[in-house]
């Protein structure tokens, strides 16, 4: 059983669609999904595989990342009315979710890019328990990065990680030694601390909740210590303040571009 028959067993139970299976039988249909409103669609991929579970197929006219206008028909779908309907709530949910994600995260790096170029505006772990990798794909499917996916794939000291321990500087000595094969992220929330773990030379220096202006002036300080850390701003970071952070960080990530966004708006419509 993968993830949509999971989705789908949360919707049907045992006894399935009541309603439609009340009013239908073997009736063929067709229906078209249409954007309400601009945005960048994702989730059709996934919206495939439901129809595909449900017994009817989906054809899109457009692909996960494109921009489309209000209005536009993004796909059609052939079959059984019953398997139209049955699959009709979780294939949007997949791409209303998915677009406003995707939407979302394409706006900022669109913002950052004019300043700089090399700048990644990610995802982090606040998601929807259960749809981590969908949400995280929609960031990922308009050039966004995902960060870490669990805690299993890369380190990343927070504030909990050092109340019992000696030392930040100890804590990130420590992870050095004993998880040097993976990425090392040591989250800081003062400049003396950033400086300190800057000696130490993880991967990435976090900057939690930091000014633009204080940000910048501890990045610069950070890069003559060792300029190959890479510098990851976080926390309080809103599409008016963004830029601000652009030109020196080398990654920005929001928790709101998975665990707030606001999903876009597609119907379906039996034709």
């Amino acid at each position: 059983m993968d993830d949509i028959d999971r989705f789908l067993l949360e919707d049907l139970n045992e006894d399935g669609d009541i309603t439609t299976n009340a009013l239908y039988s073997d009736e063929k249909g067709e229906a078209k999904i249409t954007s309400n409103e601009s945005c960048i669609v994702a989730g059709l991929f996934e919206a495939k595989k439901v129809f595909e579970k449900t017994g009817a197929i989906l054809s899109i006219e457009y692909k996960d990342g494109d921009k489309v206008d209000i209005n536009q028909i993004v796909a059609y779908v052939k079959g059984p009315i019953k398997s139209i309907l049955t699959g009709e709530r979780l294939a949007l949910n997949f791409i209303c979710r998915m677009s406003g994600i995707a939407t979302e995260t394409k706006n900022l790096i669109d913002i950052c890019k004019k300043i700089n170029p090399n700048v990644k505006i990610a995802a982090t772990r606040k998601t929807t328990p259960g749809f981590r990798k969908y949400e995280k794909k929609a960031v990922e499917i308009v050039g966004g990065d995902p960060h870490r996916f669990g805690l299993y794939d890369a380190t990343l000291v927070k504030d909990n990680h050092i109340k019992k321990k000696s030392s930040i500087v100890a804590v990130a000595e420590e992870i050095k030694e004993k998880v040097g094969n993976k990425t090392i992220e040591i989250e800081v929330e003062n400049e003396k601390d950033a400086l300190d773990v800057a000696r130490v030379g993880p991967d990435y220096i976090m900057l939690d909740n930091f000014s633009p202006e204080k940000g910048k002036k501890i990045t610069e300080k950070i890069r003559k210590i060792n300029p190959n850390i890479k510098i990851e701003i976080s926390g309080n970071i809103t599409p008016k303040n963004i830029k601000d952070y652009a030109s020196f960080a080398d990654r920005i990530s929001l928790g709101y571009l998975t665990h707030s966004i606001k999903s876009k708006d597609f119907s379906l419509e039996i034709i």
